[in-house]
């Protein structure tokens, strides 16, 4: 079964498409949440301890579940990326603004996210956040080696 996208420009870039995802996410709107999602039977998406989600259609129903309380206000932070001529793997630590009895506080958590180049240009076809936590997640990363 074919599906329909909005059009939309063609990511020239991942990091193009990964603005667009967290726009999405920002403004709660599910129609431009799914244009950047791969057209691939194989997409997948596992929320903050959440079972693994496969296809569109279920993706698309996880994430009209959430913005059926308001959008989600997450912003990437701390980018790493792992990218070749059309793959590319962005390791985000996400700043996600959440409102609690206290006020506004902000919630951490590690996702990655993974994106194809396709005819249609760059699509997410992976996402995976790991339960987020109160304060910034520390990161651990080995120096840099050169050859002498």
């Amino acid at each position: 079964m074919a599906r329909t996208k909005p059009l939309v420009p063609s990511p020239t870039t991942p990091d193009e498409i990964e603005l667009e995802l967290y726009a999405a996410l920002q403004a709660g709107d599910i129609e431009r949440l799914m244009a950047v999602w791969s057209d691939d039977d194989e997409i997948a998406c596992v929320h903050p301890g959440g079972l693994r989600l496969v296809g569109a259609a279920a993706i698309r129903a996880s994430f009209e579940a959430m913005f059926a309380n308001g959008h989600i206000a997450a912003e990437p932070r701390q980018v790493r990326r792992v990218e070749s001529h059309s793959s590319a793997v962005h390791s985000v630590i996400e700043r996600v603004r959440v409102q609690s009895t206290q006020g506004e506080q902000f919630a951490w958590v590690v996702a990655t996210n993974v994106y194809l180049k396709s005819a249609e240009g760059w699509r997410l076809v992976a996402h995976h956040a790991s339960p987020g936590s109160a304060s910034e997640p520390e990161e651990i990363a080995e120096a840099a080696s050169t050859l002498h």
